[in-house]
């Protein structure tokens, strides 16, 4: 991290620890950055830790990008949105000069849904969300699910207002060509599929070591 740079905060557990040591660099190193959001989550999280918040209408171009990941194959694709923030982190990531993933060794796969059992999630809009469930079942076998919220009766709501579908897959896909597809699905907003986006993955394993799958250095 130098200084004066712009950088996109993401969300989930693992992030809350990379942002406390960020901050801690702030002050150390009289940093001067800017933090851009990809969630309620990560907005709170940078406030709490004391990081100049700011937008992607201020700063458009961001110089990293920092989140997590649910699931990370042999050639850096990724499956995110477990918590359901995945078009405003594809937003952020989709801007960064560099993308960077840090996740614990049980997301690391050789391929999608290995680890990963939950499925792809896929944010859709609300009136969309049964003919859309059809097209990808029909387009691509499997089982669509709508995420259900926890702690409230019916569906988990995006902070974009709209409803999220785990597609779980049954075979290995050609995932470049399935994630076109799904988004030009009428009222598919995005996909949680993130392909050829992330450069380096930084994963903590059990023993306290950190191994490195790394696409090109940021």
């Amino acid at each position: 991290m130098l200084n004066n740079q712009v950088l996109g905060i993401g969300s989930g557990s693992t992030i809350v620890h990379a942002v406390q040591r960020l901050a801690e660099r702030v002050k150390e190193e009289n940093l001067t950055i800017v933090c851009i959001p990809t969630s309620f989550q990560a907005r709170q999280l940078i406030l709490q830790n004391g990081l100049t918040l700011s937008d992607l209408d201020r700063n458009p171009e961001l110089d990293v990008a920092i989140d997590g990941a649910d699931e990370v194959d042999s050639d850096l694709n990724l499956i995110k949105g477990g918590g359901g923030c995945l078009t405003q982190e594809k937003i952020v990531a989709g801007f960064a000069k560099c993308f960077i993933v840090i996740a614990d060794y049980r997301k690391k796969s050789d391929s999608l849904g290995e680890q990963w059992k939950k499925g792809v999630p896929i944010e859709v809009i609300p009136m969309a969300y049964v003919p859309v469930t059809r097209a990808l079942t029909k387009k691509f076998g499997g089982v669509v699910e709508l995420r259900m919220a926890v702690n409230k009766a019916g569906p988990v709501v995006t902070d974009n207002g709209n409803f999220i579908l785990d597609w779980k897959f049954d075979k290995v896909h050609e995932w470049r060509e399935v994630n076109s597809a799904i988004k030009m699905i009428p009222g598919v907003v995005e996909t949680g599929l993130f392909i050829d986006m992330a450069q380096v993955v930084y994963f903590g394993m059990e023993d306290g070591s950190v191994s490195v799958r790394e696409k090109q250095p940021c």
